[in-house]
């Protein structure tokens, strides 16, 4: 662990600094840079294991340098930071590659958490590989045994697995309404919706935190069997 390194990308000075604090504490070393040209340079000069990487920066942006992180150095574990209400691009960053994300603002706790996640989560993933459903059924299991914070991690996990399907933001969004987050769960159900507008919990979950008609429960989404089968199959059965 003593051997792993991180770099901070972001044109925000307050930003690096923040984010460098924070993982100072971990006792690793940090390093900082701040736009994604000087990043590549410094990535072409020695390796690191994790990256927090800002989407918006001017010249090469975020989306670009992950890409180039992604194509370049495979192994490098990317967290992208995003602004307070981008959901949809953090959702683009997933499907581009990225671990996780992180929105502004945010704690040194939080930023904590995803690094050593990205660390240590890396091997035991490696090792105990599960597909999207087997995370999307653990993701419930969690809920269902009211230990939260596993569920979020098993939702982030299969939302890395497979970036473009709908029900592990669906999920996260469930977690987040269940915390009592509900604008940040909405951003979540929206999530959804944008990769599969047709997805039924999610429009279920919007319809509901958005209107003071709508009650019932949170919508879960489908087992592991219906999940699996094609929407197309579903709708014909309509």
């Amino acid at each position: 662990m003593n051997d792993k390194r991180l770099l901070v990308v972001d044109d925000e000075k307050n930003i690096r600094l923040t984010v460098t604090q924070a993982l100072e504490d971990l006792g690793l070393p940090v390093r900082t840079a701040v736009n994604g040209e000087e990043a590549m340079t410094m990535l072409d000069e020695e390796p690191f294991d994790v990256v927090f990487l800002d989407l918006r920066m001017p010249g090469m942006d975020g989306m670009e340098a992950l890409r180039r992180i992604r194509d370049g150095w495979p192994k490098t574990r990317v967290i992208v930071i995003t602004a307070h209400g981008k959901i949809e691009s953090a959702v683009q960053a997933m499907k581009l590659g990225a671990l996780d994300f992180v929105q502004k603002p945010f704690s040194p706790a939080e930023v904590r958490e995803l690094a050593l996640r990205a660390l240590e989560g890396g091997a035991e993933e490696a090792n105990d590989a599960e597909d999207y459903f087997s995370l999307v059924h653990r993701v419930k299991n969690h809920i269902a045994a009211g230990d939260y914070p596993a569920a979020r991690r098993a939702a982030r996990r299969a939302m890395a697995a497979d970036p473009a399907r709908p029900q592990a933001y669906n999920l996260l969004g469930a977690l987040l309404e269940i915390k009592g987050e509900v604008l940040r769960a909405q951003k979540f159900y929206r999530a959804a919706l944008d990769i599969d507008p047709a997805f039924e919990p999610a429009q279920a979950n919007i319809r509901r935190t958005t209107s003071s008609n709508e009650f019932g429960g949170i919508d879960l989404g489908p087992d592991e069997g219906e999940a699996r089968r094609p929407a197309m199959e579903k709708q014909n059965e309509k």
